[in-house]
């Protein structure tokens, strides 16, 4: 029987010719060889650098194949030159830059009691297949275009299901897309309820603050609501009047028209209350520009 010792010689002939057939694959890869070529990588540095490069073919491969073992979602591993040898680093892949870029994007669209679906909408989606959209849509479109130069907001109005919800979350999105600005969407009747609720609890303020001081803010089917003195003076007028005042962007919704808005804010269990329905509206239309929007009814 041989001894031991008498095979060590051939056991490591036969683990020098692994370790160099591995090495010459390694070497043989096209990212590596292109990286060793791209950094002028000295055969020393090459050598301190056999154990990388391994790793990186094995992660490349996990990578590329969506191998379950692969640890790093969304990152991709690449090649970098470190203090003499080389390294594995990891980059964001482009999905996974557009997606953070996507969810950027939604972060900076608060919507309040509306469908999380109109985060989705874009003006670049708003159907023009009647003429009656036109001029809503180049108003949206040139706002976007000319943030943040002052331009008066609008107050888009007309029959329930033509899209004015949609069109102005559209809005929303492409100012937080292309400007990079914050929107608040609220559904207005809604508001109104969540403001009376919390008068028990002492949150009218913080409510009030969070609206008046928005970026950009959209009131969603203002006229909608039942109507209340309180409301009307104490909540609306003050929201306005601040951002009347401090020249903030606000948009408005609605089936009603100026006209008819005026003539809802002045009905009351009080009886006429033309007067202080004008101040509302004298600070609505301050803000924004009253503008119909035809069309068939899309729900």
């Amino acid at each position: 029987m041989e001894k031991i010792g008498q095979n060590m010689p051939h056991i490591n002939r036969v683990r020098q010719f692994n370790y160099q057939e591995l090495v010459k694959q390694i070497m043989a890869d096209p990212d590596v060889a292109a990286f060793i070529h791209q950094e002028k990588l000295t055969q020393a540095e090459i050598q301190r650098s056999v154990s990388k490069f391994n790793q990186y073919i094995t992660e490349r491969n996990r990578f590329l194949l969506g191998d379950e073992t692969y640890i790093a979602k969304g990152y991709k591993p690449i090649l970098v030159k470190n203090e003499g040898y080389a390294d594995v680093a990891y980059e964001e892949t482009p999905e996974l830059i557009e997606q953070e870029r996507q969810e950027a994007i939604r972060s900076r669209l608060n919507l309040i009691s509306l469908p999380a679906s109109l985060k989705e909408a874009s003006l670049a989606q708003v159907d023009l297949d009647d003429v009656g959209r036109y001029k809503a849509f180049e108003l949206l479109t040139n706002f976007v275009a000319e943030f943040p130069h002052y331009q008066k907001a609008v107050y888009l109005y007309g029959d329930f299901g033509v899209g004015k919800s949609y069109m102005m979350a559209a809005l929303a999105h492409d100012l937080s897309e292309k400007r990079s600005v914050s929107t608040t969407l609220l559904h207005y009747p809604s508001f109104v309820l969540d403001v009376k609720n919390a008068i028990s609890s002492g949150l009218v303020k913080e409510k009030i603050d969070q609206v008046k001081t928005a970026q950009v803010l959209i009131l969603d089917d203002i006229g909608a609501e039942q109507s209340s003195p309180w409301m009307r003076d104490e909540i609306l007028q003050v929201i306005l009047q601040h951002r009347m005042q401090e020249n903030l962007p606000t948009f408005f919704t609605s089936n009603f028209s100026f006209a008819d808005l005026e003539r809802h804010f002045a009905s009351s269990k009080n009886g006429d209350e033309t007067w202080q329905a004008k101040r509302v509206m004298e600070r609505i239309k301050f803000l924004a520009q009253e503008v119909r929007l035809e069309g068939e009814n899309r729900r």
